[in-house]
């Protein structure tokens, strides 16, 4: 997937969560915004309501978004499903967009009514949802192979190493290792190599390497403090993923012994 392509696949998903938010609000801001004990009044009571048609379908679909997007990302991660097709990078952000985008629809479920059992799962999901932006932030930060494999520091050195060679046979080598590290020297480089003789060709593969260099020198020297981050994150992530996900089948189970069914 080139730069182009991705940066669609991206927005895609981030149009499609602020759409519907928007959306979900507009038809029911007027019953949401009620207070609770006035909402049984409300002309649309049975339609949004969380046993409505309409808010039973927003639970289930949320629900089902949130499984299929663990499940699809636990099967790459682990298992290598799609390997051959998909970067662990775009099955990450898919998994990002399914599970924002149901909890959102869970959330529009619940009718901004949390008590009972149900409210752990709620604030569990909250959770598992904030740490999650939390752990891209840091994943990001963890030099990786094109397939997506975490980079030993043996590795990331030997990129680094190739990098600098690059730059060197460009003349700008010195200028990299003095001023990469701080974003206004960064600029400077781009300023020098915009300032050069070189073709605009070689001047657009000059820059990329000098960023390269610029995010691997970064990484270096954050990489033993991103990778305990990222351990430590987990500890916060996944207990958290598992009780919403039990609390989840319990409400199921409870709400069909009490008779609750869907359209169908």
């Amino acid at each position: 997937m080139n730069r182009l392509l991705h940066a669609l696949f991206v927005w895609s998903m981030v149009v499609t969560v602020v759409v519907v938010t928007a959306y979900l609000f507009y038809t029911g801001y007027d019953y949401y915004s009620l207070p609770v004990e006035e909402r049984f009044y409300h002309e649309h009571y049975d339609w949004f309501k969380p046993s409505g048609a309409f808010g039973h379908g927003l639970g289930i679909v949320g629900t089902l978004l949130v499984t299929i997007g663990v499940i699809l990302y636990i099967a790459r991660k682990q298992y290598g499903f799609l390997e051959r097709w998909v970067r662990i990078k775009y099955m990450l952000e898919f998994h990002i967009f399914l599970c924002t985008l149901g909890p959102i629809l869970i959330l529009f479920h619940t009718t901004f009514k949390f008590n009972g059992i149900v409210s752990i799962s709620f604030w569990s999901m909250v959770v598992v949802v904030l740490s999650g932006v939390v752990g891209r932030f840091i994943y990001i930060r963890i030099p990786r192979s094109e397939s997506g494999k975490e980079l030993e520091f043996v590795e990331v050195e030997n990129l680094h190493k190739n990098l600098q060679l690059e730059l060197q046979k460009s003349g700008l080598l010195q200028l990299s290792q003095s001023n990469a590290l701080e974003f206004s020297g960064l600029r400077t480089i781009r300023k020098t190599i915009r300032t050069s003789s070189l073709e605009k060709v070689e001047q657009n593969r000059i820059w990329n390497l000098a960023k390269q260099e610029y995010l691997i020198q970064r990484r270096l020297k954050n990489l033993d403090l991103m990778k305990k981050l990222f351990e430590y994150w987990h500890v916060a992530h996944r207990p958290f993923a598992l009780i919403m996900f039990v609390i989840l089948v319990v409400h199921v189970i409870a709400t069909l012994a009490l008779g609750y069914r869907w359209i169908f």
